[in-house]
């Protein structure tokens, strides 16, 4: 089984005992972390997605370090303006082992969705129908670039420099 959740303003794609690098969580080495945003859970050919979350599901992991990435040149640089600036770059991560995935409300929570989902298109399609004011104004629009363009002058035809010719030398 596997689980699409989100933390850190990023999305990770884990299975049970998968060891992922997060962006920072303030959390210590050993401590037991859980992230509620779960976006997917699947297993094979049934995949259960969320509205945007799945409601009373949890990826559980522990933390196994807090750390920094390699550092990465970063370099501002316009030309011709004497503009040069350099320096580095080291991004914080947190080393997370994922120990759990899901939740006992998950199985609960998905026919009751399921069953609001049907009910949904019917409440639908009693909906007012469809404003059909924009398509008039559409058209007279072009009518007026057509009539514009109809009554443009022609263009003024540019009159060639002529070229006084040089006088023979003896």
């Amino acid at each position: 089984m596997y689980a699409v959740f989100r933390t850190g303003g990023k999305q990770y794609r884990a299975a049970q005992g998968d060891v992922l690098r997060l962006e920072k969580i303030e959390a210590d080495e050993g401590a037991t972390v859980s992230f509620d945003d779960v976006l997917l859970i699947g297993e094979g050919a049934d995949i259960k997605v969320g509205n945007p979350t799945i409601a009373g599901t949890s990826v559980s992991g522990k933390v196994l370090r807090q750390g920094k990435s390699k550092k990465v040149p970063v370099v501002k640089f316009r030309r011709r303006q004497n503009y040069l600036r350099q320096g580095t770059h080291r991004q914080f991560f947190t080393e997370v082992e994922i120990t759990a995935i899901g939740g006992s409300t998950a199985k609960k929570a998905a026919p009751k969705a399921a069953a609001e989902d049907k009910a949904a298109p019917a409440e639908k399609k009693v909906a007012a129908p469809k404003k059909e004011s924009a398509a008039p104004k559409k058209k007279v629009a072009k009518k007026k670039t057509a009539a514009k363009s109809a009554d443009a002058k022609p263009a003024k035809k540019v009159a060639k420099k002529k070229v006084a010719k040089k006088k023979a030398t003896k």
